[in-house]
């Protein structure tokens, strides 16, 4: 993947001439609970360029699957009141555990567009040949009543193997993807759900498209992989334009900011690691926060 290079744009925090000036466009939050969004991130700099951006990243509670629904609501809840009062006019909740579990209360809460996240089972049964999919998810994602009722809509004779990527997340987190214990783990994941004849699998979890690779390399062409990034950020295209909220075309720089609730120069790294995107028209701001 395309690293870029950072040093000459990276600034600590912002000041006030600095805010105010970001107040002059339209900002986009984008908030997971580590560096997964990045995948959703990534998209939204190639669909919305003329914008500001925050991500924050809450690795320090990362990850969030093994979190009670009630800490996962009141948490998500916390982080986008704080990007609201960031200036924000639309946030994307990238993370599939806290769509799964906030995403009725921050609606219910926010006066902006909330973009949330799901698995895409439902173009996955679409395209699904045989009618086996498999899901690879977070366990929180996999046991929520939203992720169920989703799947009580779709068709009885498509059948979904539901897997949890147990371990996958925290290997992420840490920048260890291509290592031997990530394809051991994702093998002893994908094991079952190609016994069971998948043609098609779900990326149910926002840091599995990072994973996409590997995956290949395990299940060669025998299944289709299914991320929905692109979706997800046209979904936000479409809010944001039923309510008005458009880019300046004219910005000659805008800003990226990456906030982490554990190390920001890790969560920059990883950036420069994962994001495809060409960044050099926008100024990166960083900053490690406790919210």
């Amino acid at each position: 993947m395309a690293t870029q290079d950072w040093q000459d744009t990276s600034q600590r925090g912002l000041d006030a001439l600095q805010f105010l000036e970001r107040l002059t466009v339209v900002t986009i939050g984008v908030f997971d609970s580590g560096v997964g969004g990045l995948s959703i991130l990534d998209e939204a700099l190639q669909q919305l360029p003329h914008h500001n951006y925050i991500y924050f990243a809450d690795s320090a509670n990362a990850p969030y699957g093994n979190r009670s629904p009630e800490w996962i609501a009141e948490r998500s809840l916390q982080i986008c009141r704080y990007l609201l009062e960031q200036n924000c006019s639309a946030i994307v909740v990238a993370c599939n555990t806290a769509t799964a579990e906030a995403i009725a209360a921050i609606r219910s809460t926010l006066d902006i567009p909330i973009i949330g996240v799901e698995p895409g089972i439902k173009p996955a049964a679409m395209q699904s040949q045989n009618g086996v999919v498999g899901v690879l998810a977070t366990e929180a994602t996999l046991n929520s009543d939203k992720f169920n009722a989703l799947l009580a809509t779709l068709p009885q004779d498509c059948q979904f193997i539901k897997q949890a990527g147990a371990g996958l997340v925290p290997l992420i987190e840490a920048g260890q993807i291509e290592t031997p214990e990530m394809h051991a783990l994702l093998r002893s994941h994908l094991g079952p759900i190609q016994e069971r004849g998948a043609d098609t699998l779900v990326l149910g979890c926002t840091h599995y498209p990072f994973l996409k690779n590997i995956i290949r390399d395990i299940v060669g062409d025998s299944m289709e992989l299914i991320d929905t990034s692109d979706a997800v950020v046209r979904q936000l295209v479409r809010q944001m334009d039923q309510q008005g909220i458009s880019a300046n075309p004219n910005i000659d720089a805008p800003s990226l900011s990456l906030l982490s609730t554990a190390n920001a120069d890790t969560l920059q790294t990883m950036a420069q690691r994962l994001l495809l995107r060409d960044l050099s028209q926008y100024t990166i701001y960083t900053e490690t926060l406790e919210l």
